[in-house]
């Protein structure tokens, strides 16, 4: 098989389910004590509260306003800008100021009221009370200290009672002021509103007259200046003899642009004519064959109206020659006007080489007066210009010079016509008037959120004290926390009964769950004897008070009534059975056998209800543990399973005496009685460890005096119980 197959075939583990109904169940549990808890606990609530001393709150509405009411403009002045969120940030600053609280508390002589009056501390209280002890430090104080920190007191109180918020997304801003009582809290929302407003006022006014003083000097600093500066630009005027600086730059601007065109179209004739020189020296001036191919000496008209001649000759030359002979007059008349008019060519291309060399000379001429006349216009245009920069710098300082004094002369006109304009930054749209009822204490909330937290901290209470509880409380915990065998139930009685009826329960039918139960425990034991004999049968549990001896009466009535059952009461130390049966005290029993002062047959009762005979503790002995341990015992124990088939022994608890240890190596089966919801799991464990290292055959744990109903509803269901309970019932 592969690793993966085994891996698959591994079991896997289980997963833990929360089990909801064990919570639920320990809620229920506690339920009347957690309501018991809550209840006290909101009444206490209820009773502080009642004393407390009422709150009430005022409300005031300011707005704000963005744009201050203004004759005029003179925002400059004052140096803020209203649209911006910082200064409604300041503003609500402000209404909060120790300023603010300070004037607000003089004014309405909040020292003297109750609420603020300085109250006796509990120090000083004390101190009355018991004079010895050492003098507080207040009292090595000064006057003028105390009184400082009797005002701070009253200011931090003051300030902690006012709240200031502003309305999102508008300019209005809301004052709170809580006081016990509802007129002072109107009449401090109200206070605090006027005094900010009084104090805007108040710092307008102010900034307005530092304002107008500080214009009214700069006016005659500025005043000066602007004077000094038309005298100076005056001035320059006269020493340049300028009339129109404009007119006189603009003239010089047009003949430089004159000049300019006027220079490069020389510039460019005369490189053509040098070109065209230098072209003629390379050639040579007296070749004028070559000379008459340039396009330059072509072009010219003199010249095409030669060569015209000359092609019209040529052409009537070789006419002739046609017709006439080498000699022929006419011919020779033809060639004779050809040459002529060739030499005429030639002599027009000198002609034209040599006007063209006067005209290089011309235009050479005629440049350097261009050359010469630019240069003068441009010294005079810059002259002009340098005389126009500075006349345009000490026009530029009298204009600003002029825009600051207007500037400031309408700055101070303003400020004296706003200073006579009480205009507020802020206006009341709603004044606090006295309220009605207060804010705090909510006494009905704060009672019910006292007895919902109570609720609360007593579940808590319940499952810390449920983790704590580590009590054996069903058939369940038998089996998962002692490991042993749950062999049934006793269920509890509620109805109060004597101890010898309570004994005889079993044959009351008016209880049919007792007596079902206890059968139900015979038939585990017997099921369990099935292939080994279980004649002796110990009983006994780990601590008194468990039930050990119920059990055991009541195990000896099932068990009669199948067979010859004896009852042993082993507990020598602190009988009962005696008790339980009816028998008088000076009845003999298992110690009076064992000294030796009692025969058997007379320590042996027959009780007639029942068909069981018992074996009572007889006299309290000084040394039971001897006589148990003494062979007298053991051969007791034989002699009397000859005689019955069932022996019950009801024995000490193991954890008080070491009777039972002595006793339950001798049984066939110990059975362990544990009363539910009492004894601890540890001290039960450890017994059955005792049990255990003594060699007793410990069959199981019997459950005693278990709440059937309760179990049912924490638990989970003990039907056939209640099945027999509702057919007594019916």
């Amino acid at each position: 098989m592969s690793l993966n197959a085994e891996q698959h075939q591994q079991p896997q583990p289980a997963e833990e389910v929360i089990d909801l109904r064990k919570y639920f169940s320990v809620i229920n549990r506690s339920k009347w004590r957690i309501l018991l808890l809550a209840t006290l606990i909101a009444i206490l609530t209820a009773f502080i509260v009642l004393n407390m001393k009422q709150v009430f709150s005022a409300k005031a509405t300011l707005l704000i306003e963005a744009q201050q009411a203004k004759a005029v403009k003179i925002e400059e002045v004052y140096g803020m800008n209203s649209a911006q969120q910082e200064y409604y940030l300041t503003q609500f600053e402000i209404l909060k100021s120790r300023t603010i609280a300070e004037t607000v508390i003089s004014r309405l002589k909040l020292a003297e009221h109750p609420d603020y009056a300085p109250k006796e501390s509990i120090t000083d209280v004390i101190k009355g009370w018991l004079p010895f002890l050492p003098s507080a430090a207040n009292e090595q104080k000064s006057p003028e200290q105390l009184g400082l920190e009797r005002r701070e007191k009253l200011l931090a109180k003051f300030i902690e009672n006012l709240t200031v918020e502003p309305v999102r997304k508008t300019q209005l801003v809301n004052i709170y002021f809580e006081s016990h009582d509802p007129k002072l809290a109107a009449d401090v929302a109200n206070a605090i509103g006027e005094t900010y407003i009084d104090s805007q006022l108040e710092a307008k006014m102010g900034i307005t007259q530092k304002a107008n003083t500080w214009l009214g000097g700069r006016l005659g600093e500025l005043r000066q200046r602007l004077d000094d500066s038309e005298k100076a630009m005056q001035e320059f005027r006269l020493r340049e003899g300028l009339i129109d600086v404009a007119g006189v730059r603009s003239l010089g601007s047009q003949e430089l642009e004159r000049l300019g065109v006027e220079l490069t179209a020389a510039r460019s004739k005369k490189a053509q004519v040098d070109s065209f020189i230098r072209v003629i020296a390379q050639y040579g001036k007296n070749n004028v064959d070559k000379l008459e191919s340039l396009p330059e000496i072509t072009a010219h008209p003199s010249v095409q109206n030669v060569k015209k001649e000359v092609v019209t000759a040529e052409r009537k030359v070789s006419e002739l020659s046609k017709t006439y002979g080498p000699k022929h007059p006419k011919l020779l008349a033809v060639k004779s006007e050809l040459a002529t008019v060739q030499e005429n060519l030639r002599e027009q291309i000198r002609k034209l080489i040599a006007g063209i060399e006067n005209e290089s000379q011309t235009e050479g001429q005629n440049l350097a007066s261009l050359e010469a006349e630019m240069a003068r216009a441009k010294g005079q245009y810059q002259d002009v210009s340098g005389k126009e920069a500075e006349y345009q710098r000490l026009q530029r300082e009298v204009e600003t010079n002029r825009q600051l004094f207007d500037t400031f002369m309408s700055r101070q006109k303003e400020t004296e016509v706003a200073g006579n304009f009480d205009s507020a930054i802020a206006r009341f749209t709603d004044r606090a008037i006295s309220a009605t009822e207060p804010i705090k204490p909510k006494r009905k909330l704060i009672v019910i959120l006292a007895f919902v937290a109570a609720l609360g901290f007593g579940v808590v209470v319940a499952f810390v004290m449920e983790s704590l509880n580590d009590t054996i409380k069903t058939t369940q915990d038998v089996e998962t926390v002692l490991q042993q065998r749950s062999l049934g139930i006793i269920p509890k009685l509620m109805e109060k009964k004597t101890l010898s009826e309570f004994n005889r329960t079993f044959f009351d039918t008016e209880n049919r769950p007792f007596s079902e139960a206890v059968r139900s425990i015979r038939t585990s034991l017997a099921l369990l004897a099935l292939d080994r004999p279980l004649q002796l049968l110990v009983v006994t549990s780990s601590v008194p008070e468990e039930g050990k001896s119920t059990v055991s009466s009541n195990l000896s009535f099932a068990f009669a009534q199948l067979e010859s059952v004896l009852l042993i009461d082993a507990d020598m130390r602190k009988p009962t059975i005696a008790k339980r049966f009816a028998l008088p005290a000076f009845q003999p029993g298992l110690a009076n056998y064992l000294t030796e002062t009692e025969s058997l047959n007379d320590c042996i009762v027959r009780d007639e209800q029942s068909g069981v005979d018992i074996l009572p503790a007889g006299t309290i002995p000084i040394n039971p543990l001897e006589l148990l341990a003494h062979p007298r015992f053991l051969a007791l124990l034989q002699e009397l399973k000859g005689r019955y088939t069932k022996i019950i022994i009801d024995t000490p608890p193991v954890q008080a005496v070491s009777d039972a240890l002595m006793i339950a190596r001798l049984a066939d089966a110990v059975v362990m009685v544990v009363k539910a919801d009492h004894s601890r799991s540890g001290l039960i464990q450890n017994s059955l460890a005792k049990l255990i290292q003594s060699h007793a055959k410990l069959y199981g744990v019997v459950l005693n005096d278990l709440d059937v109903k309760k179990a049912e509803r924490y638990y989970g269901s003990y039907g056939y119980y209640q099945y027999y309970a509702e057919k007594s019932d019916s």
